[in-house]
């Protein structure tokens, strides 16, 4: 049994492209939450972790009642025991551990979770799995004593089968760390707050011996007539038949499975009401094995690039945008919830947006279910972010499994249209491989989406009002996207009447990123840095200055809504908060809001 157990850890730590168990659409599955109160103990040395000679104690052949993962209880009253899990203090989940408590706020370490639970399966025979939304930043997981395994990334989910571990009461208990490493994903340096916690759903779920597993069902892009994809069953009895049903289409089809457990299938549909931003048409898609019906809401729409182009459902349209971090303003802290996405991408439909571009690393389930529902066109990305350790392999294994299980989770969302691979990161041969590597990854998972990156622009020696995009990247993308802050960081916005871009490329451009700093209620005349009156003249000016880029087709200003940063130190100003947003944090609309959503009404 504990062979097995290990045989599943070792394969969930390779890249998802690589796992033979990642089960997908997990929130549709029959689940119990274990979300809510959670134990905690703030462990700065790790003392549960390692022995005073730093020997891992989950090391050991007979692990040590002082790992805390073991969860255990004096059994008379002369036994030591340095820890008590039953009076520890209580922490939620889902949510970062940095506003909960005080003492938490700065705090980088680690932290034990755990939550006991009682569970009995509904038949003898079947499987039982427990998933992670996501886990901020390396997570050891334990139950009953036996560790699971190690998931490193912080905005991916992971899964362990848990079947033969499982008792009438349980004990799950992580080790959570969120130290910065310059060798992780992203690295050392960032222009966000390092939430560290249990941040996303904990959920357990069953099923039978053999079940669907995984899918993909999307228009070929060469055919907007053809729906195109596969079905996986995990499982040992997998020659057998299943059935791909779609009511309003009128598709009932019942396929074989090849002995692998795989159905490759192609069905050729006029009727199809494509989904875009004025329709965001959702069809219920039953696949059903055996006495197993799994359902998915699915939009069905081709994205592609035509020269300087984006084309929608094979019509040409300007993506009018705005960059998002996951947080809500109203309840500081990391964002995990449907009310959560709601609010977020409600405002960017007020303030007139078809599209979101989602920052800095993969958003929650909820961001990418509501995006289908409300008709927003998404950007979704890795934070390969700066400078990442490019000539470091685990480095890039990690980039991979982060993008791979990024596309995994969320490849039948008809309103993800562009996977990025990266941003603002400096060229070099190291990180052209780096990234020519990730590009291939990504078109070897799905073909049907832009594939993109935030990049930077330059000058030349005596032409510093030409800008120019001369990157190797954009070989391997789709887009030419790139951040600017003329206005900002580049002079003042004055400077945007200077300005000529030079892009040798043809290919849609996207500016992924322009903006401006500005404290809520802080006036003053539109020369004054912070006030509203600066950001709001920036915007207009960049906004006249974009309008006559060559080739382009959209963007995504930087930012909705003010966030927490720990680089931002400007007293009374900034105070902790990058003030790029067009909302405060208190979600009070800035001017720059009303000329952002004036241009979207009135200019492209």
């Amino acid at each position: 049994m504990k062979f097995i157990i290990f045989l599943l850890v070792a394969i969930s730590a390779l890249p998802a492209k690589a796992q033979s168990l990642l089960i997908m659409n997990v929130h549709e599955r029959d689940t119990t939450s274990l979300n809510g109160s959670w134990k905690y103990i703030i462990d700065p040395y790790e003392n549960g972790f390692y022995n005073y000679r730093y020997e891992p104690f989950d090391k050991q052949e007979n692990p040590s009642w002082a790992g805390y993962f073991m969860d255990a209880k004096p059994t008379n009253k002369s036994d030591l025991l340095e820890y008590d899990w039953d009076n520890s203090p209580e922490i939620k989940v889902p949510g970062d551990w940095n506003h909960q408590e005080e003492k938490f706020e700065y705090y980088e370490g680690s932290v034990w979770y755990r939550k006991t639970f009682s569970y009995s399966k509904e038949a003898a025979e079947n499987r039982v799995f427990i998933h992670f939304g996501a886990v901020n930043y390396e997570a050891h997981v334990y139950l009953n004593g036996e560790k699971l395994g190690v998931h490193k990334g912080g905005f991916t989910p992971f899964q362990f089968e848990v079947t033969n571990l499982l008792e009438e009461e349980n004990s799950l208990v992580l080790m959570v760390n969120n130290n910065r490493h310059a060798e992780d994903v992203p690295t050392l340096n960032t222009d966000w707050w390092n939430y560290g916690g249990i941040t996303r759903d904990v959920l357990l779920f069953e099923e039978r011996p053999t079940f669907i597993a995984d899918y993909m069902i999307q228009l070929n892009p060469q055919n907007p007539k053809e729906i195109t994809g596969f079905i996986q069953l995990n499982g040992n009895n997998l020659r057998s038949k299943l059935t791909l049903n779609i009511p309003e289409l009128d598709i009932n089809k019942r396929f074989s499975v090849n002995e692998k457990g795989r159905v490759d299938f192609s069905i050729i549909n006029s009727d199809i009401s494509y989904w875009s931003p004025d329709n965001p048409k959702l069809y219920t898609v039953k696949l059903s094995y055996r006495d197993e019906i799994l359902s998915d809401q699915i939009g069905f729409r081709t994205i592609k690039t035509d020269g300087g182009s984006i084309l929608l459902n094979g019509n040409k349209i300007y993506l009018e945008g705005i960059s998002i971090h996951e947080e809500n303003p109203y309840r500081i802290g990391r964002a995990y919830s449907k009310q959560d996405a709601e609010l977020l991408l409600g405002w960017a439909k007020e303030l007139g947006c078809n599209y979101v571009r989602l920052a800095h690393y993969p958003h929650n389930e909820h961001m990418i279910e509501t995006a289908n529902e409300m008709g927003l066109l998404v950007w979704e990305e890795v934070p390969v972010y700066w400078t990442i350790q490019w000539n470091n392999e685990e480095t890039y294994q990690n980039a991979e499994a982060q993008l791979t299980a990024m596309i995994n989770r969320d490849k039948n969302s008809a309103a993800t249209i562009i996977w990025s691979l990266a941003n603002e990161t400096p060229p070099s041969d190291a990180r052209n491989e780096f990234l020519r590597k990730l590009s291939e990854t990504a078109r070897s998972i799905d073909q049907t989406r832009l594939l993109s990156a935030a990049m930077e622009i330059h000058s030349k020696d005596g032409q510093p009002n030409i800008k120019m995009v001369e990157d190797k990247l954009t070989d391997y993308v789709d887009l030419v996207s790139f951040n600017q802050y003329i206005g900002w960081y580049d002079g003042l916005p004055s400077k945007t009447q200077e300005i000529s871009f030079k892009i040798p490329y043809d290919k849609p451009v996207i500016i992924s990123e322009f903006g401006a700093g500005a404290k809520k209620g802080f006036h003053g005349d539109s020369l004054t840095r912070w006030t509203e009156e600066y950001q709001a003249d920036t915007y207009k000016k960049n906004l006249e200055m974009i309008k006559e880029i060559p080739n382009i087709a959209g963007i995504s200003p930087w930012i909705l809504v003010d966030f927490r940063s720990p680089r931002r130190h400007l007293a009374k100003i900034q105070d902790g908060w990058n003030r790029k947003g067009l909302l405060s944090n208190a979600g009070e609309k800035k001017q720059a809001w009303y000329v952002l959503q004036n241009f979207y009404e009135n200019n492209w």
